[in-house]
């Protein structure tokens, strides 16, 4: 074996390891889910193998599923929005700071530290009849008996912003740690405000943590679950719930596939337009 067929080997040996993870635990699975798309439930409750497209019919014109899909997209870019309006101060913030860096970043991360369930249970503790929100003021007096301020839209929105904006955060500072801050002082030596150097250099800059940050935001917003379950009422169900209710509860596997590999084209187009315009490499830079 020569020589340089050796070095173009070597790249592809290093990454078998990682290259066979992915293929054993990514595309098999969705392999087997794609298959299970075609197959037919059947009266009796059996799954029959085959090539039939009536899982696709019903996920692609039947209206409940559209408007539960419209729904999910909408939440996921409202809490984008959010995300973006609150995160970027901390972002600039943190980015700015000197010597309390470090410690404003695992400040940050303190929040994974926790699992996301009891984090999103806290809520309930918090916003509840009986909780902590309710009972403070009661005991002011502004009202005269609980508000009722869980199981709705608003809730699962702040939910997910809650869990979010972390990765939000994370992204615009890694964008805003990349510019020179010696950039605003020469737009200033030039006779610009501290805000007309942000908006004319700091800002066009930093755009592509933000979008790097609205694409994470928006992509695990829309396919979140426990959220909407654990704080959401009974019309605030999201895609995710309904492909958890034909597979779990419905045991309708075959439905269950072609609504999940809906949502993931759905979230794929928007991945690939992102990655078209943007690139992946500040993504990468975010989670890493």
């Amino acid at each position: 074996m020569s020589v340089e067929v050796r070095e173009a080997r070597q790249p592809w040996i290093l990454l078998s390891p990682a290259l066979t993870a992915v293929a054993l635990l990514l595309l098999v699975p969705l392999c087997f889910i794609v298959v299970y798309s075609f197959w037919l439930r059947t009266a009796t409750g059996a799954d029959q193998p085959g090539f039939y497209l009536d899982n696709w019919a019903e996920a692609l014109t039947d209206p409940f599923y559209r408007d539960i899909l419209l729904n999910t997209l909408k939440i996921a870019a409202i809490t984008t929005l959010v995300c973006a309006v609150m995160g970027y101060p901390s972002a600039y913030f943190i980015a700015r700071s000197r010597g309390n860096k470090a410690i404003l970043l695992l400040l940050l991360m303190l929040p994974f530290w926790i699992s996301y369930i009891i984090r999103t249970m806290s809520w309930i503790n918090i916003l509840g009849v009986s909780g902590a929100l309710n009972g403070f003021l009661l005991w002011t007096g502004i009202v005269g008996e609980p508000i009722q301020m869980l199981y709705n839209e608003a809730t699962v929105i702040l939910g997910l912003v809650h869990f979010l904006l972390p990765f939000m955060i994370l992204n615009i500072f890694v964008s805003l740690d990349g510019i020179d801050v010696t950039l605003e002082d020469a737009a200033n030596s030039l006779g610009a405000t501290r805000w007309e150097a942000f908006l004319q250099v700091t800002l066009p800059l930093s755009l592509p943590g933000l979008a790097a940050g609205g694409l994470l935001c928006f992509v695990l917003g829309a396919g979140t679950y426990i959220t909407p379950l654990v704080l959401g009422g009974p019309t605030d169900a999201m895609f995710a719930n309904l492909v958890f209710e034909a597979i779990i509860t419905q045991l309708n596997w075959p439905l269950g596939s072609a609504l999940s590999l809906m949502l993931l084209v759905v979230l794929g187009i928007l991945v690939a337009i992102y990655n078209r315009y943007l690139g992946m490499a500040q993504l990468m830079k975010g989670l890493g």
